[in-house]
């Protein structure tokens, strides 16, 4: 019985053995199979933190060409801070030669795409840090990408031809435009990309020579320029002048013509809301709308310093103005092609211009003459010109006689124009592209 007693405490003891072996077994060599599962995971979070941060490094690089003239380097740091930096892995796609993106780093490209193209983009928010959009011109495919999360090598180049908007306006500006074409060459190299044009917003005073090595026909990968200003380059060939547009950079929208804009009284003969610099014609400008009381038949708001941010109440005062006035007022500044000019378009308030070549090297070429304003000139631009100032009293005279039929008409002519002279770039543009790129493989 004893003996018994000792066999079956024994046995005990020795499955208990067993039991804890076989625990101990699972516990330290069955879950050692499970790490190699999360370890991916981890991996992921690393490179993703590792991500941000590089992205977080150059993200001064991003925020310093989306806006083209302030130094809103520190706001938009700022801001990717709160949202925090997202690197945006767009999906591959297989790439086609009827395709066609557009990378837009100047507030220019938003002249191109939303009023020029008439394209729409997603998300609407302006703020936001990657918008991008689509459309069909003839046959090709164009697709948009701007905001500050547009950054080299932080999103797929999933098309072969590429059109660059970039800003050369100022030196600082150039040093960023620069690093754009260093990366786009990096790509025509390693045959990512096959062809490149670039939309330049050139120098005011046509000052541009540090693009030039970047031409391919100096040994460089552009293959098309279109460039803002009366150029000296414009051949049609290569290079093309392109039209400065709305201030985008400042909020100014896609208009859209009503029926009350095209047929309503205005109240005011004329408006002038900007900028009088000294020792300029603006001054002469403003003494002549003091004579005969012209200020008061006309929208006027003269201020001494250039502001480069608009309001949303300054916005608002100089769409009303537009809106209200039958002329406006296009005094030259350091160029003559201004802003004011397609502003005064979109409302249908005809754009009363100083025709005179501003200092610089812009002027003439060998085969596009009627400089300045040769783009809107040959394009048939239904405005005034005029040579001086003094010749203002009598058109404002002459204005003050047109009944208001006449005006009706004369603004159907002038938003009818527009919307036509858009639409003639957007086909000229996609054309040139086609012949270029499309048509030649290599």
């Amino acid at each position: 019985m004893r003996l018994t007693r000792k066999r079956l405490c024994s046995f005990l003891i020795g499955l208990y053995c067993l039991f804890s072996f076989y625990a101990a077994y699972h516990v330290f060599f069955g879950s050692s199979r499970r790490v190699p599962a999360a370890t991916p995971r981890g991996i992921r979070r690393t490179a993703i933190r590792a991500r941000e941060r590089r992205g977080r490094e150059k993200s001064a690089f991003g925020s310093e060409e989306w806006n083209p003239w302030e130094g809103d380097e520190k706001h938009e740091q700022e801001h990717r801070a709160k949202t925090g930096f997202q690197i945006l892995n767009k999906s591959t796609k297989e790439k086609t030669n009827n395709s066609v993106q557009i990378w837009g780093k100047a507030a220019i490209g938003l002249y191109l795409w939303e009023h020029i193209f008439e394209g729409l983009l997603d998300p609407t928010d302006v703020t936001a840090q990657w918008r991008e959009g689509k459309s069909i011109v003839g046959k090709t495919h164009f697709s948009f990408i701007t905001g500050p999360s547009v950054i080299p090598g932080y999103f797929s180049v999933d098309v072969n031809n590429v059109v660059l908007v970039l800003n050369g306006r100022t030196k600082a500006k150039t040093f960023y435009a620069t690093q754009w074409l260093l990366y786009a060459q990096n790509l025509v190299q390693t045959q990512q990309l096959q062809h490149l044009a670039v939309v330049l917003l050139g120098n005011e005073q046509c000052d541009n020579g540090w693009i030039m090595k970047f031409l391919k026909r100096n040994g460089g990968m552009v293959e098309l320029l279109f460039i803002t200003y009366d150029s000296p380059w414009v051949n049609d060939v290569d290079i093309f002048q392109w039209p400065l547009g709305v201030a985008t950079y400042r909020n100014f929208p896609v208009v859209e013509a009503s029926w009350s804009m095209v047929h309503d009284e205005r109240p005011y003969l004329c408006n002038f809301l900007g900028t009088v610099y000294e020792n300029s014609s603006r001054e002469a400008l403003m003494d002549i709308l003091k004579q005969d009381g012209y200020e008061k038949l006309c929208w006027v708001s003269a201020r001494e310093q250039w502001q480069p941010q608009e309001t949303n109440e300054s916005l608002k005062n100089y769409q009303d103005a537009l809106l209200r006035s039958d002329l406006t007022l296009c005094p030259a500044g350091v160029n003559t092609e201004c802003y004011r000019i397609y502003e005064a378009c979109s409302y249908g308030s005809v754009p009363v211009v100083e025709d005179v070549m501003t200092e610089g090297q812009c002027g003439n070429t060998s085969t596009h003459h009627s400089a300045p304003l040769r783009l809107l000139k040959s394009m048939g631009a239904p405005f005034i010109f005029l040579k001086n100032w003094n010749e203002l009293p009598a058109i404002l005279e002459k204005e003050k006689t047109v009944v208001l039929q006449e005006k009706i008409q004369r603004r159907k002519l002038l938003l009818q124009w527009y919307q036509h002279f858009k639409t003639e770039l957007k086909m000229k543009f996609a054309n040139i592209l086609d012949s270029s790129f499309l048509m030649n493989k290599g």
